[in-house]
């Protein structure tokens, strides 16, 4: 029998595909376009937890309400002050981000990514953790980060260059551009593409699809992809936050965010 669903303040969750054998993960803040605060953080590793211990779900689904999927982090209200009174983001990527990110990879069930919408910085990543990604023509990718004179995180640097490979992954890393998901599809990082129309229509047919299925046989192929394409996830997260660490102290850092809530151009030093 499914288990009763907690009441989250920021992620929705709801059963369905054959009996409530699929787990659905809505990200719920479209006034913000999804973006990670601390308490998104906690309530979507709260989901994510209770869907890899639930042996009733058999399948999971990560999407957006709203016109997004994830705009990233939250710059006003994403991170605690580090002592030196800069964004703490050391601590937001261990321990929230990066346990929702292996999380995902070490479920040992399907995790479909429904990408309705912009997944940006961190909410890239969170869709490109997933097994498979199916998106809206509408949809785009965006590694934002060095827009803000930050490095890539949330196991991007390790999922862009194994979907796209190494040069993508450079061009998404350090031009910080949109990347359509129709070029998301030609360049791997999109699994479908559904219209806009459709898109609904396809991500429950997926979904009931991954649900009803056979799990074993879905699990043993994940358990190969971790050991062949992300080798060493847990080592690269860890890498990705001692450098991000040294950029949030940054001045090109404290640039970047002024310059994004004065919504004009920045001014990087190099410094």
């Amino acid at each position: 029998m499914a288990a009763t669903l907690p009441d989250l303040e920021t992620v929705t969750l709801s059963r369905g595909a054959s009996n409530g054998a699929e787990l659905r993960i809505e990200l719920n803040r479209p006034e913000r376009m999804n973006a990670w605060d601390k308490q998104l953080g906690t309530d979507l590793l709260a989901a994510v937890e209770l869907a890899a211990a639930d042996a009733s779900v058999r399948a999971v689904t990560i999407t957006g309400a709203g016109r997004a999927f994830s705009s990233g982090a939250d710059l006003r209200a994403g991170f605690d002050p580090a002592p030196d009174g800069r964004p703490d983001v050391g601590t937001a990527l261990r321990e929230r981000y990066h346990p929702i990110i292996v999380g995902i990879r070490r479920m040992p069930k399907p995790v479909l990514a429904a990408v309705n919408g912009p997944a940006v910085g961190i909410g890239c990543s969170l869709a490109l953790a997933c097994d498979m990604v199916l998106a809206a023509e509408s949809a785009y990718f965006l590694l934002a980060f060095v827009n803000i004179g930050l490095a890539p995180d949330g196991g991007s640097s390790i999922f862009v260059p194994a979907r796209a490979g190494v040069g993508r992954a450079a061009e998404m890393a350090m031009l910080g551009e949109r990347v359509p998901a129709p070029t998301g599809r030609a360049w791997g990082l999109v699994d479908r593409l559904a219209s806009d129309e459709s898109f609904a229509d396809e991500v429950d047919a997926l979904a009931e699809r991954l649900a009803t299925g056979p799990t074993r046989a879905y699990a043993a192929a994940k358990e190969q992809l971790n050991a062949r394409a992300y080798a060493g996830l847990e080592e690269q997260l860890e890498l990705e936050a001692s450098l991000q660490v040294e950029m949030a102290g940054s001045a090109d850092f404290a640039e970047g965010v002024m310059a994004f809530l004065e919504k004009r151009p920045a001014r990087f030093g190099g410094e």
